[in-house]
């Protein structure tokens, strides 16, 4: 599909007006999306509004709506919540209500209302566009406005951002607030496990969501806990016999904590609510467990936005402004929302109208509807947990004999252990004998090899680097060795964990075929690097936590200079030749420019970088950040630029350098990376068996074709099992990275962001697309 790009210069904003509100619950990520509306609007020559306090503020009119500057939203990119305020509006809800915000918003002429909020505030947003002209025509009648502003001011725009905690909301994967509040429960659960571990206790814990399982159900699958309620699921009759049986056994294998998260909307299957209390008046009562209830409450509305959410939210506050600009009076209020990894626009009451459908569906009882509702993502999210969670007992699982080992190779990545314990309990749930290699490939050749079983990875999800220990080694020096222990210990299938050496690993193994027949095996790969440069994938486990990582650092360090004279940081990162930490941290953390090696640079783009630093640092801006990727330019080092900007700046700002270094590569899994880890992980065994399968012959397994060796990596909006041998031609060795990379397209985002002049393709974006209902049967195939 080779189009010409589109750049949205030819888009100009001259003569518009756009107003900008936050309303309903507040989320993190919400200011993130505010500036990028923001600088957007600025860029493109319109107007820009902020509408403080939400609807009420526009109801209210006056100060509450009021035109700002590019600075406005200078440093509030890392605080939670939102800096224009928010609040439930009754008056909006009535006709005089939207009367008046009406006149208030045609006195400043804004006729484009960015709105982020919830399916609720953005009901009331569509309303509000379809009463519009009525509405301007009584503003005439009443002689508070002239035939003239009728005329002129005849249409109103509407696009919205969906800024919700629960992600509620059909028709997008994500909502800007929800991996944040997902870390904010990650957090409280790692730290309660260690005093549960400790005093051999079960904690309940009570997450938030309303109507919506998705945090509770996804927290679960991140900290790997005993049992879930949540409202689109209900437990089946007498699941109070089948939770006490499943959590005396776990304490019978020795397992010391037991965790449960309920839902606050959590029900059973008669529409009667769950509480925690309940759910520990039970264990207390039946099993004699010392018994915590932890309720999170608004916590998980707090702290800072994670990485995640305000890439998630600069990215979405660009779009919008974009289809603003491209709206016309007969398009519909659409959301811009995320795909996979693709930024779609969608008919926003047909998202509401889903949304809705939702609940009606658990109102009536349909659980199986409203769980298909939810879309993709949410059922994966399910059926993951649900073959994770509860072990068959063996009688039940059936028996394959086919061995299958595990293995990480290359440099440890957070989330590994998760993905190893997904493949793990997956493969003995197909019945597959699991074995597990120490060390990579060099253990592999001395025979560090291990069965291993469902009770031995329990535990592992939240725990950061790598468990079975990894090995930047490569096979080929040691060919003859691996395939002794495979042919020792019969193994049948290959699942590699790993970065980049991991997929050189795999090559070197496919190309050994001719001479051992042992390596003609099913062999997988799953991407796991902090670097994420490794091809065919647009993720790789591991990056996300990295990222926070950086964001995290980046935010102490601009704050270390508050209230000293104005400074600006050049911060290296991590990332090989990869430039995707760099970048995106540099998108995170709101930094003036990052340097990658993808885009190669030279003296005058130093010297204009260093003036465009000068020229912002006489204004009311007192901090700078660069990011610098470690080898972007062997001769422009971090040295060499920190000393040019300090010789440069000199008389306007003064200069600190850093190198994060290995902190980047530890810590414990973000949200993120243990579910992703999970989920692919998880697939990735299951191809493996159906592989098995597929290349059983005559009391063998044979497999010597291309498609038996891939590689699984997240495109754009699907998971795909792409062989290693086709990958190889959009692979740069020298570098080690893929020769094109999706990141790239986000470059502009970063400058425009940071005030610079750039063209921006906006190819991939602008098609209003329809809300899809999914088949389960695509559930299987590729989604996330």
């Amino acid at each position: 599909m080779d189009h010409q790009p589109k750049f949205f210069e030819n888009l100009s904003g001259t003569g518009k007006a756009i107003g900008v509100l936050t309303s309903g619950g507040d989320a993190q990520g919400m200011n993130a999306a505010v500036r990028a509306v923001v600088r957007m609007g600025i860029y493109v020559k319109a107007k820009v509004y902020f509408v403080y306090e939400g609807y009420q503020g526009m109801v209210d009119g006056g100060d509450n709506i009021v035109e700002v500057s590019w600075e406005s939203v200078s440093s509030i990119l890392q605080v939670g919540g939102t800096v224009i305020g928010s609040a439930r509006c009754k008056s909006f809800r009535t006709r005089e209500g939207r009367l008046q915000a009406a006149y208030n918003l045609v006195q400043r002429g804004i006729t484009n209302l960015c709105v982020i909020g919830g399916d609720g505030s953005l009901t009331g947003a569509n309303l509000f566009r379809e009463e519009w002209s009525g509405l301007l025509e009584e503003l005439a009648q009443k002689g508070k406005i002239d035939e003239e502003a009728v005329k002129k001011y005849a249409y109103l725009n509407i696009v919205g951002m969906v800024g919700s905690i629960d992600n509620d909301f059909c028709g997008t994967d994500m909502t800007i607030g929800t991996d944040s509040a997902l870390h904010r429960i990650i957090e409280v659960v790692d730290a309660i496990m260690t005093t549960a571990q400790s005093h051999q206790r079960t904690f309940v814990l009570e997450v938030m969501g309303r109507h919506c399982g998705y945090l509770a159900l996804v927290s679960a699958l991140a900290c790997g806990a005993d049992w879930v309620f949540i409202p689109e699921y209900p437990p089946e009759e007498g699941w109070e016999d089948t939770m006490c049986v499943k959590l005396s056994e776990n304490r019978a294998r020795k397992k010391r904590l037991n965790i449960i998260i309920v839902a606050e909307g959590a029900i059973d299957c008669h529409n009667k609510p769950i509480t925690s209390e309940k759910v520990k008046d039970l264990v207390v009562q039946r099993l004699g467990f010392d018994t915590r209830v932890t309720i999170l409450g608004h916590v998980q509305r707090g702290g800072t936005p994670s990485a995640f959410d305000r890439i998630l939210a600069s990215r979405m506050g660009v779009e919008a402004v974009l289809a603003l600009l491209e709206a016309t009076p007969a398009t519909p209020a659409c959301v811009v929302s995320l795909s996979g990894n693709q930024a779609v626009r969608l008919p926003l009451m047909e998202c509401v109208q889903m949304t809705q459908e939702v609940q009606k569906a658990m109102d009536e009882g349909r659980f199986v509807e409203a769980v298909r509702l939810r879309g993709r993502s949410f059922e994966n999210n399910l059926n993951t947990y649900k073959l994770l969670s509860h072990k068959k007992p063996d009688a039940e699982l059936p028996k394959t004999n086919f061995n299958v080992a595990v293995l990480n190779v290359g440099a440890p990545a957070a989330g590994m252990n998760a993905a190893v314990r997904a493949a793990v309990r997956v493969g003995i749930t197909e019945g597959h004998k699991m074995f597990a290699v120490i060390d990579g490939f060099e253990g592999f050749a001395r025979g560090k090899i291990k069965e291993i079983s469902w009770g031995d990875v329990g535990g592992w999800t939240g725990q950061g680097g790598s468990i079975l220990g990894t090995k930047r080694t490569l096979p080929a020096k040691y060919l003859e060795k691996i395939a002794d222990q495979m042919r020792t210990n019969n193994i049948n299938a290959l699942m590699v964990i790993g970065g980049f050496e991991a997929y050189l690993g795999l090559l070197e193994l496919s190309a050994a075929r001719e001479k051992y027949d042992e390596f003609c095996v099913p062999m997988v790969m799953v991407p796991a690097t902090v670097s994420n440069n490794v091809p065919g994938s647009d993720f790789s486990i591991g990056a996300d936590t990295a990222l926070n990582t950086i964001t995290d650092t980046c935010d102490r360090i601009k704050q270390s200079a508050s209230g000293t004279k104005r400074r600006v940081f050049i911060i290296e990162t991590m990332g090989g030749y990869c430039g995707y930490l760099a970048n995106m941290g540099a998108l995170a953390a709101g930094a003036d420019a990052a340097y990658i090696f993808e885009e190669q640079f030279d003296i005058r783009e130093l010297q204009a970088n260093v003036e465009h630093l000068t020229e912002k640092m006489k204004t009311s801006i007192q901090r700078g950040l660069v990011l610098r990727n470690e080898n972007c330019n062997e001769n422009y080092t971090t040295d060499f630029i920190y000393q040019l900007y300090s010789e440069e700046g000199k008389g306007v700002f003064d200069c600190r350098k850093n190198v994060l270094g290995h902190m980047q590569q530890g810590g414990a899994p973000s949200p993120f990376d243990r579910n992703f880890g999970t989920k692919i992980s998880a697939k990735a065994m299951q191809w493996i068996s159906k592989k098995l399968k597929e290349t059983y012959r005559k009391g063998k397994v044979f497999a010597n074709t291309d498609d038996s060796v891939c590689l699984l990596g997240m495109r754009r909006r699907n998971l795909v099992f792409q062989p290693v041998a086709e990958l190889k031609t959009e692979t740069d060795f020298v570098h080690r990275i893929p020769k094109e990379q999706w990141w790239l397209k986000l470059r502009p985002l970063m400058k425009i962001l940071a005030k610079y002049k750039t063209s921006y393709d906006v190819s991939d974006s602008g098609q209003l697309e329809h809300v899809a209902m999914h088949s389960p049967k695509e559930a299987e195939t590729g989604a996330i």
